[in-house]
């Protein structure tokens, strides 16, 4: 997976993203419905923001970004800022 692809995957997911969201605006849904339909699409636009920081992070001091794999979710959510 290239860099272009990536980011056709992050721009097919953010538009996945506002569906719930307009539901909930047009009063469709409610909160919880929503909260449950943004988690799986939420996590995975983190791993491919994960992933595209890690490439650019490769290709700048050198590596080779093809090298840089996504990593888990849970390792992606661990996270502490």
């Amino acid at each position: 997976m290239d860099q272009q692809d990536i980011l056709r995957n992050t721009t097919a997911m953010v538009e996945d993203e506002k569906r719930p969201r307009a539901s909930l605006e047009a009063g469709e849904t409610g909160p919880a419905t929503e909260q449950a339909r943004l988690t799986a699409p939420a996590r995975a636009l983190d791993r491919c923001g994960d992933l595209l920081r890690r490439r650019r992070a490769k290709a700048e001091f050198g590596g080779n970004p093809d090298e840089a794999r996504p990593r888990p979710t849970g390792e992606v959510e661990g996270y502490q800022s």
